[in-house]
């Protein structure tokens, strides 16, 4: 058996084996549906969205790669991320709009994934909802735009770094080697971070002002997110000039981040998470964003900037 062979057997059992939980999800609502025609809220599996869409996505990406790469060569990432994202949003829009979750009432599965950003399921119950509480409005599509945005980073950067092997091992072409060695290492731990959130939701109780730990959480998965997709674009770049190979994969990164607020904008009716007392946390007059809210984007950015900077100055030695 060649190397490559191994190598896609390897990564189709690895992805496959990284999904059973998330595939296992899907499966149990599914049996659910087809039995009882709803999901009862105590059977509930958590965040079936985005998980289960993103793990089948994944798993479609991985099967046809030695097809693609042999067929396609050159342009087998691109169609590769191109029909995984295909699958995923044909997945998810399908367990969105069918999957009907029953509590006190019913409600459908978005709907229900809505309020499960606010607290953790279990709190949720218990939790007393008063009006001076902004966290809870009328349902918007539009808080959504997160849940996406992660999903198409994490597909098309955990997409990247399987095919960038790939051709490495196909190709003996060494030079995007340790560039996809910075995004696996970034990937996962976004990954990591993504499934904490899962099953805590970074400990928040629906306050808008957050204790320390889920501050300092929040802020570490922020910045995590841009790097990661400004690494993703940076492995593209190596070589090219500073304004090129650095600063526009850091920029990227920066505005990965801020359009991640703005989703938590959409998604608390207007309001950010208060991640602290004083003015470094307090909103600043006529933006949505406070100080720290700024350095946490900046930071996301200068962090990106150096990897690629160290990147491209080992590529020129």
């Amino acid at each position: 058996m060649s190397k490559f062979k191994k190598y896609w057997l390897f990564a189709v059992i690895g992805t496959l084996a990284a999904s059973f939980y998330p595939l296992y999800m899907g499966f149990r609502v599914i049996c659910d549906m087809i039995a009882k025609g709803t999901v009862m809220e105590e059977n509930y599996p958590k965040y079936i969205i985005p998980y289960t869409s993103i793990s089948v996505a994944v798993i479609v990406a991985v099967l046809i790669m030695p097809l693609l790469m042999k067929y396609v060569k050159k342009h087998s990432f691109l169609i590769a991320s191109a029909l995984s994202l295909v699958m995923f949003f044909t997945a998810e829009l399908l367990l969105e709009s069918k999957v009907i979750i029953t509590s006190t009432i019913d409600t459908t599965l978005e709907s229900w994934q809505m309020f499960m950003c606010y607290v953790p399921p279990e709190g949720f119950i218990t939790r007393t909802w008063t009006p001076i509480d902004i966290l809870i409005g009328d349902y918007s599509p539009t808080f959504k735009i997160h849940f996406y945005m992660i999903s198409v980073i994490l597909i098309i950067s955990i997409t990247n770094c399987l095919y960038g092997f790939g051709q490495i091992i196909r190709k003996k072409d060494h030079s995007r080697r340790k560039a996809l060695t910075v995004q696996s290492i970034c990937t996962a731990l976004f990954l990591g971070l993504c499934i904490l959130a899962c099953f805590t939701a970074f400990f928040r109780d629906g306050e808008l002002t957050v204790s320390p730990l889920s501050a300092f959480l929040m802020i570490l998965f922020f910045i995590v997110l841009g790097v990661t997709a400004g690494s993703y674009l940076g492995s593209f770049l190596l070589g090219k000039k500073k304004t090129v190979s650095v600063l526009l994969p850091s920029v990227a990164a920066s505005l990965i981040t801020l359009a991640m607020y703005i989703g938590e904008m959409f998604l608390l009716s207007g309001h950010l998470y208060q991640l602290g007392s004083g003015f470094l946390f307090n909103r600043i007059s006529g933006i949505v964003l406070a100080p720290i809210d700024i350095l946490v984007i900046l930071s996301s950015g200068v962090a990106n900037a150096v990897i690629c900077h160290c990147l491209n100055r080992k590529k020129k030695e």
